[in-house]
């Protein structure tokens, strides 16, 4: 095979035509013939740009409204065919099938258009046929042809041949393989989509793609590699811009989500503080600068070094606020003109502007690999409303307890399992997580509460007068008795243990109230 492969002949046909005159200005300039189909002819022909359009060159309309234009032998000898084959050289040249060098095809755009919520019979109609036919066919021959399927590589591709002379095989070896992913991840959107539109959340055969957005330094130790991919248009962490710092690790990525999907569970302002994936602090409040403090009161100790979210636009207040601790990253929707000034003096600070928030309640997948396969589930979209609690208790909370009791289960579904949650006045004062046992998470937590009360000078616990949330259910009283012990007045829990009635019987005695939501927030 050889390396350098002359361009004589390229076809040309495209639907995002962005830099499309200019590549083939270029090629025309080196006496290049292009060959083009429908829009992409006209814009050529238009630009003054010698073309020939695909029907002239294989004597085959266009049919079917478009639906088939270059599914003919003349471009599929043309662009399979081996030249150092001389059995496939005898059938072009008895077939009169000239050779093409060059593919350049980027596909109608079906992602979009289903993402738009477009009517079912204009994404089908979006399904493009030919041009992945084309890229294939290109990419399976790359030993004689050149496929382009992103705007992109134009520049590259003609400062190569204007070098060369031709495309090298390295190169030709690389679009190839770019074709090749980009024809996989077509695929795997129409068939996602087409799950969606059966209802099937699970289908036979899970498509998964993605897009590279950058390759990480390492993963979560500096022996893994690891990058972060992209799929899909959920703001957040993958829409996000970073306006300053430095790149951001895989735990920081990791951090960083699980903060921004904390914050997006709650409609008035909020923080939350996150440590390897775990809150130290969240607080709702009527400012984003009284929200920060609260959620800081709670651990100051694990904040330090902490991943910071919100869900309002940072101001200059708040962010004076949290540059006084090391922050590692702040990701916000976005940020007025006083905090980017602010945040522009710690040059190592990153801030990531997501430009909207995730909705809590939305579908979709969550995966997870192990030893050969992976774990597939739905989001974690369950939400818990003051109405779906059912009082098992002689005491009925009051309208203040209901309040954080509310605001407890939902941090919980966002702590790692076993989840115990503290909380007064709309903010955290006690988190336990990740225990093998669950009264080991209500210590914890109380625990927590009790050392950052002396951090702030305080003469009890911050758990004293507190609710407390429980992500699953307690199964002994034992739980339940620490929680009592730290000071809790009411508790939130699923229910559901075999010994329901022994916990409801010592929240009775001790005059607490409980509530059961019915819905569980393991998090693991």
């Amino acid at each position: 095979m050889p390396d350098i492969v002359p361009i004589r002949r390229a076809l040309l046909s495209v639907s995002d035509k962005a830099g499309l005159v200019a590549f083939a200005a270029a090629l025309a300039a080196r006496g290049i013939e292009i060959l083009s189909t429908g829009g992409s002819a006209s814009v050529l022909r238009e630009a003054g740009i010698a073309v020939i359009e695909v029907a002239a060159h294989t004597g085959f309309p266009e049919i079917l409204e478009g639906r088939v234009k270059t599914l003919v032998p003349q471009i599929h000898g043309g662009i399979l065919g081996r030249r150092d084959d001389a059995a496939h050289v005898a059938d072009m040249q008895a077939h009169g099938i000239a050779p093409i060098d060059l593919v350049v095809v980027n596909l109608y755009p079906f992602e979009k258009t289903a993402a738009s919520g477009a009517a079912y019979a204009d994404c089908i109609e979006t399904i493009d046929i030919g041009g992945p036919a084309l890229l294939r066919a290109a990419a399976k021959n790359h030993d004689f042809v050149a496929v382009l399927c992103d705007p992109a590589e134009y520049p590259a591709v003609l400062a190569e041949i204007e070098s060369a002379g031709g495309t090298t095989l390295s190169t030709r070896r690389r679009l190839a393989a770019a074709a090749f992913a980009r024809t996989a991840t077509y695929d795997a959107a129409i068939t996602e989509w087409f799950a969606q539109q059966r209802g099937e959340a699970f289908p036979r055969h899970l498509m998964i793609s993605g897009t590279l957005r950058e390759t990480l330094r390492y993963g979560e130790n500096p022996h893994q590699q690891a990058a972060f991919y992209t799929r899909g248009s959920r703001p957040g962490v993958a829409t996000a811009r970073q306006v300053q710092g430095k790149p951001l690790s895989y735990n920081n990525l990791n951090d960083t989500d699980a903060a921004y999907e904390c914050v997006a569970e709650f409609d008035t302002p909020c923080i939350a503080i996150i440590k390897h994936a775990n809150p130290c602090g969240v607080a709702t409040a009527a400012s984003l600068e009284e929200a920060w403090e609260s959620a800081l009161r709670c651990d100051p100790v694990s904040a330090f070094g902490g991943i910071v979210a919100v869900n309002r636009t940072l101001d200059a207040a708040t962010a004076e606020r949290i540059t006084a601790i090391f922050t590692e990253a702040i990701i916000a929707p976005d940020a007025d003109a006083g905090a980017l000034a602010v945040l522009s003096s710690r040059k190592n600070l990153r801030l990531l502007l997501a430009g909207g928030m995730p909705d809590p309640g939305s579908t979709g997948l969550a995966f997870r690999s192990v030893a050969g396969g992976m774990l597939v589930q739905t989001r974690d979209a369950g939400r818990v409303a003051g109405g779906q609690l059912r009082l098992v208790t002689r005491r009925a909370p009051s309208e203040a307890e209901l309040a954080d009791l509310l605001f407890a289960f939902r941090v919980c579904k966002h702590t790692k399992s076993n989840a115990i949650v503290y909380a007064k006045a709309g903010a955290t004062v006690g988190i336990g997580a990740g225990q093998m046992s669950r009264v080991d998470s209500a210590r914890i937590a109380a625990w927590k509460g009790e050392e950052a009360a002396k951090a702030a000078g305080l003469p009890e616990p911050l758990t004293h007068g507190s609710v407390v949330a429980s992500d699953a259910f307690f199964p002994f009283a034992d739980g339940l008795e620490a929680a009592i012990a730290a000071g809790a007045t009411a508790v939130i829990q699923p229910g559901g243990s075999v010994r329901d009635d022994e916990v409801i019987k010592a929240a009775d005695q001790h005059n607490i109230a409980m509530v059961f939501t019915g819905v569980r927030h393991f998090r693991h």
